[in-house]
């Protein structure tokens, strides 16, 4: 089948985008976009420019890095005209988003520090605000991908650096259309295809175009829909399903008066939608006031920071009712507040006359995970307060008939409180479509009893499931020594983070208290950390799957004292171990110690968190991916604790690891059926071990058809054979990635051994630095494009010190054919590591001229480090004599680049020379120093 051209692609794009009413412009490089920026700024605005007024706009655009600009593009600017009229120049009309200048241009050619040339380019009023880019049929939506992530190194910010104005790429293969906000933090997991209300992804670029590309949509999608993230200084743009939830809301508010809810899968992220669906509502005139409720628990360290991304000072998590009730009698438009200070601003007395003038205003509440059982009471004095209310809440479990729990209300469900569901995003979409991961369940333990005779039988679970059994010492034991045994395995050697629920206060003291008699023993070096509410029994009696994990920190909370005790001296450990000063003696102190383990666990210092209900819910670590449990769980209580280790991070973690050390089996389908679909159980779950296995074989057999041995790959002349060896090596790596986090994982069941394996990685890596080293200005490898996801080889343990060991050992060993042999070891290690295999000609060079003269095994480090400062400084001066560059300016641009972890500006380098070079000269001077610099600091610094 004839496979359709990047080059006819194009044409049939823009002759689509000209239809859709974008006006079609030639535009070849800067000057020409400057020209066409100067005309649709005038024509926007309705008035003419002269030049110098002009330069001052071009000076105001070309300020700050992407986020900064995204903020100049939404800000009017305060120009002062040359005859002393002061002007307000808009550059992007947000309110009524239709009514904008739409262009499309192809093949923008910019030369920063490599030319680029781009396929197609959206102009709003003249600036660059979209990126598509094209591959032809057949090629992987990576390619793409990868170099969009070029063009933004190599070119956005050259000349006036327009293009950082880019607020979000397309990428398109024809048959597949993806999106994504222009945010250089982010992988290809973050990027998103567009769909229908309905959730069916929206794939060729034909319909893609005719529904997202269309002008009004893609102006709404940026002035509305993309979220300027304060905390992380980056673009956001919302998913479709994110976008149908918040038109849903917005159409009610404005046309009815009736209530409702979002289903939106927890990790899907429903806190985000919520929030943008208040901050659109604020600037609806026929509402007063925008109320977004959260559970107290719920404002933990990374989500306070979010919200006071929005709305500056948005969000007090004190008690303070005060403040709130404040702000519902000014002017703020938009309150975030607790469930808590809530119920509190309505039920007291002194509060609640300055509240009764709100009573008749419009006002919308927005329930974050509105399940939370004490919402019950608080839904009802609010129905009672106000008079003129609407509410919408977002669930990603929502409460049906069958997993409601009884109270003195009886049952009652989310319909029974919201409404009808407004939208839906299940557990089965977000895995389709890539936006959480997988589960991988592992059932560990079988409890077996003697029937008289001398055969053992298995039991059912119900006889087992006493109390003696479950919290006997040896029990406990076992689970604790099978979690050491195995945390590694799970977390790839501690990459991520795991946390352990259990099924009261008393079974966590006996694990916590067994974790640190074996740490002190030396058994493990696992950090552990708990938490637990000591002003009530956590004890989850009847497991009924409402995970409570209140904090309650109030004067007249009830307080267990055993608890309470016992946590002051887990709390103690924490402060030894990080130095910190927190305690359960002051409520603030308690909760800031909760914000703090919270803060850790993202930050991977706590490696398992043992609770028993707290953080089981709305919870939020890309870096969490493994789940202990040793509790019952059931219904939306199991998903949402399941659901702590299934966000999207990176390709090495490809799933969330749940390892029961109870049959939850029979809860999980149940769950499972009532939340996604009765046959979605293949979809939300990891396959079995074998089909792994399996599928790694097929891929092994399919690559040796290419490369019978691992010599073959260097006879790979033709890119085309090359690419198909890496896609297949690649595709290991993925597989492999997966069946090491299996406890059964052994490379007998793989058709290929391990020595084989990292020999064929050796030669995958040999690939990466070849297409690496080239240096060639236009692309011309099909391999330029290529992701080698090096993350999935990438291992913490061999690391620079880790080889000075073995070479400790080499040393103490006899010399001879012994030596040679594993001294040839140690290479080939080296080489099959890509974080080392820039330090390899390094340590050969030290080996063989340093190794054997050294006597003492224990000297070695300190060797290493006289013969490392030698070679730096040996290679500083070789690049400063083959470059005419002043040494000191030189060491001082190489100590700033490494402190501002910003690469060196082109007049930064031109700096370091001793003489001054012509104009002409300067780009490739700039080019080859650059190259220079960066191999240093990757050979003489990173990693060691």
């Amino acid at each position: 089948m004839h496979k359709q051209s990047e080059a006819l692609l194009e044409e049939k794009l823009l002759k689509q985008l000209e239809i859709l009413d974008y006006e079609r412009v030639i535009i070849t490089d800067e000057p020409a976009m400057l020209k066409n920026l100067k005309q649709q700024i005038e024509k926007h605005n309705k008035t003419t420019f002269t030049e110098k007024e002009f330069e001052r706009i071009l000076n105001h655009l070309s300020k700050g890095n992407i986020f900064d600009r995204a903020k100049i593009l939404r800000d009017k600017m305060h120009l002062i005209r040359d005859n002393g009229d002061t002007f307000y120049i808009e550059f992007i009309n947000q309110d009524q988003w239709c009514k904008n200048e739409f262009q499309v241009a192809q093949q923008i050619t910019m030369e920063g520090t490599y030319k680029n040339r781009y396929d197609v380019t959206l102009l709003i009023n003249g600036l660059p605000l979209v990126q598509i880019e094209l591959k032809r049929r057949g090629l992987e939506l990576k390619e793409a991908f990868n170099q969009t992530n070029r063009y933004q190194r190599h070119s956005y910010n050259a000349g006036y650096g327009l293009f950082q104005y880019i607020q979000f790429f397309v990428i398109s293969n024809g048959v597949n259309t993806k999106y994504y906000a222009n945010n250089k933090k982010q992988s290809l997991k973050q990027t998103f295809f567009w769909a229908n209300t309905d959730n069916t992804n929206i794939t060729k670029l034909e319909d893609f175009t005719n529904c997202f590309l269309e002008p009004c949509h893609v102006a709404k999608m940026i002035t509305r829909y993309t979220v300027l993230n304060q905390t992380d200084e980056m673009l956001m743009i919302l998913r479709p399903y994110q976008y149908y939830a918040i038109e849903e809301i917005i159409d009610r508010v404005k046309n009815t008066n009736k209530n409702g809810y979002i289903w939106h899968t927890t990790g899907s992220g429903k806190t985000l939608t919520s929030f943008k669906a208040s901050q659109i509502l604020t600037h609806m005139s026929e509402v007063k006031k925008i109320v977004f409720v959260v559970d107290r628990k719920d404002l933990d360290y990374q989500t306070t920071k979010e919200f006071n991304s929005f709305s500056e000072g948005s969000v007090d998590g004190t008690d303070n009712t005060k403040k709130l009730v404040e702000q519902f009698a000014d002017n703020t438009s938009l309150i975030v507040t607790t469930i808590q200070k809530l119920n509190t601003a309505i039920t007291r007395e002194r509060y609640t006359k300055k509240m009764e003038a709100l009573k008749d205003e419009k006002i919308v509440f927005i329930f974050d995970e509105c399940h939370r059982s004490q919402f019950g009471d608080t839904h009802k004095r609010i129905t009672n307060f106000f008079k003129n209310f609407q509410m919408f809440g977002f669930t990603g479990t929502p409460i049906f008939a069958e997993n409601a729990a009884k109270n003195e209300h009886g049952k009652r469900t989310t319909r029974d409180l919201f409404g009808e569901c407004l939208h839906k995003y299940v557990i089965t979409d977000a895995i389709k479509d890539g936006n959480v991961l997988k589960f991988a369940i592992e059932y560990v333990g079988k409890y077996k009893k003697k029937d008289g005779s001398k055969n053992e039988i298995d039991i059912q679970v119900e006889e087992i499931d006493k109390k003696e059994l479950l919290e006997s010492d040896d029990r406990i034991e076992k689970i604790t020594d099978y979690i050491i045994a195995n945390h590694d395995r799970k977390t790839h050697s501690k990459e991520f983070t795991a946390m352990f629920c259990v099924s009261s206060v008393d079974v966590l003291t006996k694990y916590y208290d067994l974790f640190k008699k074996k740490k002190l023993a030396g058994k493990h070096s696992l950090t552990v950390a708990t938490i637990f509410s000591y002003t009530a029994n956590e004890d989850d009696k009847d497991a009924n799957g409402f995970i409570e994990s209140s904090l309650d920190l109030s004067e007249n909370a009830e307080v267990n004292k055993h608890s309470r005790d016992k946590l002051e001296g887990y709390i103690q450990d924490y402060n030894q171990h990080f130095n910190s000063k927190f305690s359960t003696k002051d409520s603030k102190l308690f909760y800031n110690y909760y914000k703090d383990i919270a803060k850790k666990v993202k930050e991977k210092k706590i490696d398992i968190l043992l609770v028993v209900n707290m953080f089981l819910t709305g919870f939020d670590s890309k870096t969490l991916n493994t789940l202990y449990v040793d509790k019952n769980l059931k219904y939306h209580g199991l998903i949402q604790a399941f659901s702590r280790t299934n966000r999207i991070l990176n390709e090495v973690k490809s799933q969330g690891n749940i390892v029961c050390f109870r049959n939850l089996k029979a809860e999980t389908d149940k769950a499972i059926a009532l939340f996604a679909n009765k046959d979605a159980n293949e979809v939300i779950f990891v396959e079995p071990y074998e089909k792994y296995t399996e599928r790694f074989n097929k891929v092994t057999k399919e690559m040796k058809q290419l490369v019978p041995t691992v010599a073959s790959v260097d006879q790979l002349i033709d890119e085309k054979e090359q690419f198909a060896f890496v896609q297949f090596f690649r595709e290991l790596m993925r597989l492999m990635n997966v069946l090491k986090g299996f406890a059964n994982f052994s490379f007998k069941d793989l058709s290929l051994t391990l020595q084989e394996y990292e020999d064929y990685k050796s030669k995958y890596l040999d690939i990466h630095d070849q297409v690496k080293q080239d240096n060639e200005k236009e692309k011309v490898s099909i391999l330029n494009d290529v992701d080698f996801e090096l993350e999935l080889i990438h291992r913490d343990e061999v690391t620079v010190s880790y080889i000075l060991q073995l070479l400790k050992v080499l040393l103490d060993k006899d010399e001879g054919e012994d030596f040679e042999k594993k001294k040839k070891s140690i290479i080939d290690m080296i080489l099959g590591e890509a974080d080392l295999r820039s330090k390899k000609e390094l340590i050969e060079r030290f080996i063989s001229e340093n190794l054997i003269q050294i006597k003492d095994s224990a000297d070695i480090e300190e060797e290493f480090e006289k013969f490392l400062d030698t070679e730096k400084q040996s290679a500083l001066n070789e690049i400063c004599k083959e470059e005419d560059l002043n040494a000191e300016k030189l060491n001082q641009l190489i100590s700033n680049y490494l402190f501002t972890e910003r690469p060196p500006l082109r007049e930064e380098i031109i700096g370091t020379l001793k003489y001054k070079p012509a104009l002409l000269q300067r780009k490739g001077i700039v080019s080859r120093l650059s190259k220079k610099i960066f191999e240093f600091v990757e050979v003489f610094i990173d990693g060691i």
